[in-house]
């Protein structure tokens, strides 16, 4: 790694950077809903965030008050999403000073003979899954490299560092949660809205079947490496080798995903 992006060091900034597990994507996953479908939207945006990870079991969510406001809902729907939700066994709610809305939703042990059915079914489908993957997460690290290019951003890089701190030492059970935040964070510390949406999008595409395959600790020692050399890229400002290293990385992933469900 070159000195300028100091990512060993960064890593050791983790460790006091004051961040919640959401706090670096939930603004884009909570955009507001329409209005015309608010109660079924709301439900939809928190079960993408339950399912992504981005929330994950044991954690609790933003208060009422702040979810409404992100979703621009009234805080009856919002409470109508959630008992619904409670009632699926998906969250659970608890009053008092360290109360709030918990993730109690654990990830069942997929069906890989279905998944298999749906990837194979229609593997275009897949491919376009994939590409659509590469060209929003390729695009959201040349965005965030040129912004490193045009100015130092301090919380930006802490916050990077933290969420490669987190994936670089997690174990097969955490990994793909905290892939998927690894992920998301690029995006959404782009400053752009849309563009964390349409890489959460992706990432949905894709979760279910991400889920069937088993993560191999090679695997895990291999990207983390891609994982550090995307990060440097991004810190160095340098938008072409970003978005070569998130290809590259992304090529892998889809290798795995045609090898096990093909």
């Amino acid at each position: 790694m070159s000195a300028g992006a100091e990512v060993p060091a960064g890593r050791r900034e983790a460790a006091s950077a004051d961040l919640t597990a959401a706090s670096a994507d939930l603004t884009a996953l909570l955009r507001p809903v329409r209005q015309g479908n608010a109660f079924e939207e709301t439900v939809e945006r928190l079960l993408g965030i339950i399912k992504l990870g981005v929330v994950g079991p044991g954690e609790r969510f933003p208060a009422e008050r702040e979810l409404a406001a992100q979703l621009g809902i009234s805080r009856l729907t919002l409470r109508e999403a959630i008992h619904e939700l409670q009632e699926a066994g998906y969250i659970c709610s608890r009053r008092g000073r360290t109360g709030g809305t918990f993730v109690t939703y654990t990830r069942p042990e997929p069906d890989s003979a279905e998944l298999r059915r749906l990837a194979t079914e229609d593997p275009a489908k897949l491919t376009d899954a994939l590409t659509f993957r590469l060209a929003v997460e390729s695009g959201a690290a040349d965005a965030l490299a040129s912004h490193f290019a045009a100015a130092a951003d301090e919380r930006a890089r802490a916050t990077l560092l933290a969420r490669l701190a987190e994936v670089t030492s997690a174990g097969p059970q955490d990994y793909r949660r905290l892939d998927t935040l690894f992920h998301l964070s690029i995006a959404e510390l782009t400053g752009s809205g849309l563009l964390a949406a349409a890489c959460a999008d992706a990432r949905m595409r894709l979760n279910d079947l991400l889920n069937a395959i088993p993560v191999l600790q090679r695997n895990i020692d291999h990207t983390g490496g891609q994982h550090e050399e995307i990060v440097e890229a991004i810190l160095a400002g340098d938008s072409a080798r970003a978005r070569t290293a998130v290809a590259e990385h992304l090529a892998g992933t889809a290798a795995l995903l045609r090898g096990f469900l093909g």
